[in-house]
């Protein structure tokens, strides 16, 4: 199964990839988690993709490229794989179709989480992350057991640089402007699915289980 979750940054995609991961045995591949690991590593890709991220702007194509398909040829996604966080931009939709279509493989589903743009701003501004394991809360609606303390592993929650107000804004105003064009694009193919985020977890998943199995 090789499947592409679609949806603006607070739309809830990196809880659902666990879920979707977890239940069909594919590895979740999120191009902004790699490049977070190289910002973190102090590595020549992380110092270029900081300063793109930094200011809520999306990392070139040319970079997110790179990184995907060096991921895409490791021998966990033989079997498939989860997309979440690229494509991004038709540009990139376009090289990874040709880049399968050379291998004789393609998209099976690409979903798409659909929310209002003032329940993200509520979600992402309200999300704290934790600095150790990586685990998320919300200060609203899923907050630790202790302020400040990650349940999991004890380590100090923070607030990313791109969760503050203007930032979030600005992320959102991107995402718009350059990303909904592949809703257009994957509709032309004819395997695009819509799902309700601003439903509750356990909604979205049956929401997006079922548009998966539509596709087999």
């Amino acid at each position: 199964m090789r499947l592409i979750l679609l949806g603006p940054p607070g739309a809830g995609k990196g809880t659902q990839a666990a879920r979707i991961c977890q239940e069909y045995k594919i590895p979740h591949i999120s191009t902004g988690d790699i490049f977070r690991r190289h910002i973190k590593e102090g590595t020549e890709l992380g110092i270029k993709a900081q300063e793109y991220m930094n200011k809520g702007e999306l990392v070139p194509d040319n970079l997110v490229l790179e990184i995907a398909e060096a991921r895409l040829i490791e021998e966990d996604c033989k079997n498939g794989f989860l997309l979440d966080g690229f494509p991004r931009t038709v540009n990139q939709a376009e090289q990874l179709d040709k880049f399968l279509d050379e291998r004789n493989l393609s998209i099976d589903k690409v979903l798409d989480i659909d929310i209002d743009k003032e329940v993200l701003m509520m979600r992402l501004i309200g999300r704290r992350v934790c600095r150790n394991c990586g685990a998320s809360y919300h200060v609203i609606n899923m907050p630790p057991e202790k302020e400040g303390i990650c349940d999991v592993c004890g380590g100090a929650l923070y607030q990313r640089s791109d969760d503050t107000a203007a930032t979030v804004e600005n992320r959102i105003e991107v995402y718009t402007a350059l990303t909904e064009p592949l809703v257009a694009y994957y509709e032309t193919l004819g395997n695009i699915a819509y799902v309700d985020g601003s439903k509750g977890l356990d909604e979205v998943f049956d929401g997006i289980v079922s548009a998966i199995g539509d596709q087999k």
